[in-house]
């Protein structure tokens, strides 16, 4: 009986566990998802990281622009203004009042000299050592006594051109073209020095305001 109740308690085992194998047969057909091994995630790749280096860039700075010259003179009101960096010390004129004439110097060689008229008696040109105080093309003249206004053309006193040495703050004294050429050598003025037109324009380029003009008696 001992045998027989061992070989009954094999027998049932065997099929109990053969039952077990079965039924995991058929989960596996019904429920595939649950019996199947996840894989696993695929590694991440790593970071890319980049060193970045600063780099610092100078700006290249723009070279001072060269001083322009100075024009050898400025325009101002009523003519042309000295600019003193520019004046030739070198040239001046020299007016003989009794001899009628006006020399222009470079240095101490005399270059030209002019025939001129000069002040009338009560308008005497002044004497002494000035300086060219404007420069003026085709001058506008203003009477002197009665203030009457002519502008530029043939019958203006001032001729073609006006070079100013002396002023009181109300009237000026120069030299001056005129349209009647006829008086050089007289003393006709009301103090300017007058010039023959041609004669004025010459003298008018080569002198600056700031040169230097001597007045002799």
């Amino acid at each position: 009986m001992v045998r027989n109740d061992a070989t009954a308690n094999t027998v049932a085992l065997l099929c109990f566990s053969g039952a077990l194998v079965l039924l995991a047969l058929e989960g596996a057909k019904l429920f595939p998802n649950r019996f199947v091994k996840a894989s696993p995630e695929p590694s991440k790749p790593p970071l890319l990281t980049a060193k970045v280096s600063v780099v610092t860039v100078s700006t290249p700075q723009t070279p001072p622009s060269p001083p322009t010259p100075s024009p050898p003179f400025q325009r101002g009101v009523g003519g042309m203004t000295p600019n003193l960096a520019t004046i030739d010390r070198s040239s001046r004129l020299v007016v003989d009042l009794s001899d009628r004439t006006v020399s222009f110097y470079r240095g101490n060689q005399r270059i030209d000299r002019y025939p001129i008229a000069v002040g009338k008696p009560g308008w005497e040109t002044p004497t002494g050592t000035f300086e060219v105080t404007d420069k003026i093309p085709n001058p506008t003249w203003e009477h002197p006594i009665t203030g009457a206004i002519v502008p530029p053309g043939a019958n203006n006193p001032l001729g073609e051109r006006w070079i100013g040495f002396w002023t009181d703050g109300v009237h000026e004294i120069g030299f001056h073209g005129t349209p009647d050429e006829s008086v050089m050598g007289e003393a006709v003025s009301h103090g300017c020095v007058r010039m023959r037109n041609a004669d004025i324009r010459q003298l008018f380029d080569r002198i600056e305001p700031g040169t230097t003009v001597v007045v002799e008696p």
